[in-house]
């Protein structure tokens, strides 16, 4: 894969950059080589929710799917900690998925990696409640941070969820009490182990 981005331009974006936006059409593929990424999907009130986190290595297979079909994005991926970001062109990208197994592989690497998250999102949606979706994404975000202490609001998080901040305020509350996390304005510090 290194060899391969010899040529590109490499950006880096400050958290809360929207990478790729609802609606647009997909000018470029992302490859993070450093950084955080999230990745949701808005319904028609305009309600977020979270769908996957893209980290270093990492790039998002809807964009390839997009640039692929040429249709418009279906989701919106926003920088959550400084990303710095290698940019493809799709023509490049579309050429490599042809003339470069490494790039062919890591396509399909990260495709299969997505839609196995895609399988456990609707397992979660479908059979887990708000709490333990809740827990889920503590661990996810402080996993691919490599952090237990997460800049993120009780807002943030309810939209992530889908759910009422008041709901994610009194979870998180409850997890408080029982020792699980310490909160503070606008962070969550994960203490033991979920």
């Amino acid at each position: 894969m290194k060899a391969l981005d010899q040529d590109l331009e490499v950006k880096t974006f400050p958290p809360g950059t929207v990478l790729l936006d609802e609606d647009a059409y997909v000018k470029h593929i992302p490859v993070i080589r450093k950084g955080l990424i999230k990745v949701t999907r808005s319904d028609e009130q305009g309600h977020e929710m979270l769908l996957y986190y893209i980290g270093d290595g990492e790039s998002c297979i809807m964009s390839f799917l997009g640039a692929a079909c040429n249709n418009k994005s279906q989701i919106k991926a926003v920088v959550e900690e400084t990303a710095e970001v290698i940019i493809v062109p799709i023509e490049k990208a579309m050429k490599w998925m042809q003339t470069e197994p490494a790039w062919l592989s890591f396509v399909f690497n990260l495709y299969n990696k997505r839609f196995e998250e895609l399988l456990n999102f609707i397992n979660e949606v479908s059979f887990h409640s708000v709490d333990d979706r809740l827990i889920d994404i503590l661990k996810k975000k402080s996993f691919a941070l490599g952090n237990k202490e997460l800049s993120i609001t009780h807002q943030e998080l309810a939209q992530d969820l889908g759910t009422a901040r008041e709901v994610v305020s009194r979870l998180l509350k409850q997890m408080e009490n029982k020792g699980l996390i310490a909160l503070s304005r606008g962070k969550i510090r994960i203490i033991s182990a979920m």
